[in-house]
């Protein structure tokens, strides 16, 4: 409601109570007249000047404060100043739209910092293990490279594994950090995916065939299809994702790759038969070290950086990746790719 109309409001009730009483005790119409028409002219001059000065002012100080606020400045700079035709009624809208967005960057923050406080006890617990095997495998060489040399070979050999994989977590850490920043840049070319997914798989196959898993096409693409998107970064998305179904993949199981065409992209599917996921894990499944399982990923091996990676270079190329899954019947990861120009 604007100013002038509350006002005016206000000033009628006051007058017609004034006028009314003048009635009681006059009993002239005259008198009421008079009453009337000197106290709403009193009354809305005084309230305007009083509601304007100590109240009005105050809310559209607030109103435009609240609203530089939400534009920001580059915004606000190119619009120009807003003065409000309405600011209380603006004010009240403003106040409860500003309220609700940082209550949602308040949950945002708080979300990232239970994040932040999970990433850190993960990386400090995947740099402990392997730190603390080399040190006890150091420690034992010291005293038995002297009279049992095969056996400090052997702890050796324990000790590399263990530096190869810190040298795998470093490596992956630094992708994703790169591919965050923006350092490691996206070299789109046209290429063949069938072409590409097929030199994954033949890669794969002695993987594959130690827990005999069969890699196959789920149709047969005799048609190129191309794509265009990194075909390096991409090989890692394929070699990731078909590792990720191995490992967790059932004996005698299998691995499959679908290729769905869109209006502009393409749909690839990689699904696998094997254990499932509970759907409580999907959403969490693309963050930096989180595991379904912690002992038996652990057994398995691998960083748990491997659909981080995937994740972030398939965002970096703009496209999307998706996951569904059914305990007892399997895994599909699904991704997009920019089909190339003809």
């Amino acid at each position: 409601m604007k100013l002038s109309v509350l006002v005016l409001f206000t000033a009628v009730a006051v007058a017609l109570s004034i006028g009314m009483v003048n009635f009681y005790f006059q009993h002239s119409f005259y008198y009421l007249a008079i009453s009337f028409g000197v106290s709403f002219l009193s009354s809305f001059l005084v309230f305007y000047y009083l509601l304007e000065k100590y109240i009005y002012n105050k809310i559209k100080l607030i109103y435009k404060l609240i609203h530089n606020l939400k534009l920001g400045k580059d915004l606000k700079d190119a619009l120009g100043e807003y003065v409000s035709s309405d600011p209380i009624n603006d004010v009240e809208h403003e106040v409860k739209e500003w309220a609700g967005a940082k209550k949602k960057e308040i949950d945002l923050l708080k979300k990232q910092e239970q994040f932040r406080r999970e990433f850190l006890s993960n990386v400090s617990h995947e740099f402990k293990t392997p730190l603390f095997a080399i040190q006890g495998y150091i420690e034992t060489l010291q005293d038995c490279i002297t009279d049992d040399p095969d056996m400090a070979i052997k702890f050796l050999k324990k000790a590399e594994n263990n530096v190869e994989r810190l040298s795998y977590l470093i490596n992956d850490l630094d992708a994703i950090a790169k591919l965050e920043t923006g350092e490691s840049p996206i070299n789109y070319q046209k290429f063949d995916f069938v072409s590409l997914a097929k030199d994954v798989m033949e890669n794969l196959e002695d993987r594959a065939k130690a827990k005999n898993i069969k890699l196959f096409f789920k149709d047969k693409y005799t048609a190129i299809t191309s794509v265009n998107a990194d075909r390096e970064k991409i090989r890692q998305v394929l070699i990731n994702l078909i590792v990720n179904s191995i490992k967790y993949g059932i004996e005698n199981g299998e691995t499959a790759i679908k290729i769905f065409e869109l209006h502009d992209q393409f749909l690839i599917e990689v699904t696998d038969n094997g254990m499932g996921i509970e759907e409580k894990h999907l959403a969490r499944l693309f963050e930096r070290f989180y595991r379904i399982d912690t002992h038996r990923a652990r057994e398995v091996g691998g960083t748990g950086l491997g659909l981080a990676i995937v994740k972030h270079i398939l965002e970096a190329h703009q496209q999307t990746i998706s996951v569904r899954s059914t305990p007892g019947i399997g895994t599909t990861f699904a991704f997009t790719l920019q089909k190339a120009d003809k």
